[in-house]
């Protein structure tokens, strides 16, 4: 008999392929942009044979849309999850979902989705439909909540929530596209925590000065 072969040091899991996968075409998508990922870079950077990644997915597309509901969707459904467990007032879940967001998505690589979907939906709107029925649909509906919420407690004064909660969350967005385009021409990074409570700031108190200060101009 020959000589037996020595085993490897390690032994990749048949399971852990699909995560090593998500986690190179995360990295690659926001690196270099939809158009631009290749499968072969993806199974390479992964440390598999290109074969092996249609094993698990048949296309860039399908591929894509694993990742945001791996790494976004899924984010989502927590946060919501939480939402309903809470019992806070309405200022307080408003602050509590942006901060999520500011600490599970603008904060991390993630942050590079949603500038990739909004740079390439004229040229790949299936992934803008998918990413708007995923994510965007998930967001609208808890921010909508909490002011609907808000206003029926008092909290709020009654808005159009059909509207304000795009203006809710779009300072973050533009924080997502500052970090990724402008970022880089500025002498310091930009602090997304302090974003965030000047957002909340203006949103929850206005621009309006204290009553007595009023009184006296």
């Amino acid at each position: 008999m020959g000589a037996r072969l020595p085993s490897p040091r390690w032994q990749r899991r048949p399971d852990a392929r699909p995560q090593e996968l998500l986690d190179a075409a995360l990295a690659l998508f926001v690196e270099k942009g939809y158009a631009a990922t290749r499968l072969e870079e993806v199974a390479q950077r992964a440390g598999v044979a290109k074969a092996t990644l249609y094993l698990y997915y048949d296309n860039k597309l399908e591929l894509f849309k694993a990742v945001v509901r791996h790494a976004l969707v899924e984010r989502f459904d927590e946060v919501a999850q939480a939402q309903g467990r809470r019992r806070i007032g309405a200022r307080e879940e408003l602050a509590a979902l942006l901060t999520a967001f500011v600490e599970r998505v603008a904060s991390s690589s993630l942050s590079g989705i949603p500038k990739l979907v909004m740079a390439e939906s004229g040229n790949f709107p299936e992934i803008a439909r998918f990413y708007h029925d995923e994510v965007i649909r998930r967001g609208r509906a808890m921010v909508v909540a909490a002011l609907e919420r808000g206003a029926a407690s008092g909290e709020f004064r009654p808005v159009d929530t059909e509207y304000a909660w795009r203006i809710v969350i779009a300072p973050l967005l533009l924080a997502i596209i500052w970090k990724h385009s402008f970022q880089s021409f500025e002498p310091a990074p930009l602090d997304l925590r302090r974003h965030l409570e000047a957002q909340l700031d203006i949103l929850l108190n206005g621009l309006a000065a204290p009553q007595k200060a009023r009184k006296r101009t």
